[in-house]
């Protein structure tokens, strides 16, 4: 690991200077907050793809501003798990599955205050059988 970790007040002063970047179409400053390596979705597409998919996206929505509704810390938890009988709706009656969950808290008072969750239900219907997988 190169360099001091960021600090939480380091991380979101760069985070608002990269939305305000981005609202204010500066795209030839996104280097300095994106790194060449980037990867998008699991993706390797390098600064030069993310800034074309950027483009894209201000083409495709030409007013889109960039807000910050909350701060919160985030997280991606991977699962390998056997549930019995039904799981988020599904029957999966001990058969282990494999997934992940995005989750985001938010603190107040130093403790967890509110939670915004999204879990990859589609690999698990994938996994059952009953989707086809992800769509490209």
């Amino acid at each position: 690991m190169a360099g001091k970790p960021m600090t939480h007040d380091d991380l979101l002063s760069a985070y608002r200077a990269y939305l305000e970047c981005l609202s204010a179409r500066q795209l030839d400053r996104v280097g300095q907050f994106v790194h060449e390596d980037v990867e998008y979705g699991g993706e390797k597409i390098e600064l030069s793809g993310y800034r074309k998919m950027l483009e894209r996206d201000f083409r495709e929505v030409p007013d889109v501003r960039f807000n910050i509704e909350r701060v919160a810390v985030a997280a991606r938890l991977a699962f390998d798990c056997t549930p019995v009988g039904r799981f988020l709706g599904l029957e999966v009656n001990g058969r282990r599955v494999s997934f992940c969950e995005n989750v985001f808290y938010e603190y107040e008072d130093g403790k967890i205050r509110r939670v915004c969750s999204i879990i990859d239900k589609a690999a698990i219907e994938a996994q059952l059988g009953d989707r086809p997988g992800p769509v490209p």
